[in-house]
């Protein structure tokens, strides 16, 4: 469903034991939003919710809500650190559309 690159991986591995909370895992969503309609979004959570798909990658918890997951499948998250800056990086294939930040899409 969702590919994490391994920089992702030890990225997210990162703030998940950084956190000052426990962590049940990374919630990755989709929200309305951004310049292209709809948006990325990515949230460590304390607890899944009921009806959650659960995704485990390389010892990572992936957490995604029964709206998103249609238009996450496939998707490929990568960590890009830069001089110009880091972040994460999606690579969708259910994307029609994107905008020049990478965090918008339209479907």
């Amino acid at each position: 469903m969702i590919n994490l690159t391994p920089s992702a991986l030890q990225a997210v591995s990162r703030f998940i034991s950084t956190s000052a909370d426990p962590v049940a895992g990374l919630r990755i969503h989709v929200q309305g939003g951004g310049c292209s309609g709809l948006q990325y979004g990515m949230k460590l959570e304390a607890e899944k919710a009921e009806d959650d798909m659960v995704v485990e990658m390389g010892g990572v918890t992936l957490l995604v809500d029964p709206y998103s997951a249609p238009m996450l499948d496939g998707v490929t998250v990568d960590f890009v650190d830069s001089l110009s800056g880091s972040g994460f990086k999606f690579e969708n294939p259910n994307a029609s559309g994107g905008c020049a930040c990478g965090q918008s899409f339209s479907a």
